[in-house]
């Protein structure tokens, strides 16, 4: 299964804001989240914070079936859990997915048993 990690800044003051987006999304947008995903192809999603001298970042793994279209997907979904997604992203992250650019990663070590 294809998959993707990559590090988002926590715009300053937005760290509980980002905690309850994701409690939201565990709790009574569940259904919506997974639903949504799923429509995707994204098998996983798992986000962490980690604390650094600049600041909050999130730490985000995604596995996807593909992962361009599901980040495609995301970014042009016209389904209400998308759009609401993008709101959050746009507002604890200060990325906007509709017009800028998306988070790229490359991996470069790995390891698998």
């Amino acid at each position: 299964m294809p998959s993707v990690g990559f590090v988002v800044p926590v715009l300053p003051g937005k760290e509980q804001a980002d905690l309850d987006w994701m409690s939201e999304m565990n709790g009574p947008r569940r259904e919506d989240y997974e639903s949504s995903w799923k429509q995707l192809g994204v098998t996983r999603h798992a986000v962490w914070h980690q604390e650094t001298p600049d600041g909050t970042v999130a730490v985000v793994y995604m596995e996807a079936d593909d992962i361009g279209r599901a980040m495609e997907g995301v970014a042009s979904s016209d389904d209400p859990f998308h759009q609401w997604f993008r709101e959050r992203v746009q507002d604890v992250h200060g990325i906007d997915l509709q017009s800028g650019p998306r988070p790229q990663a490359q991996h470069v070590h790995g390891h698998s048993s």
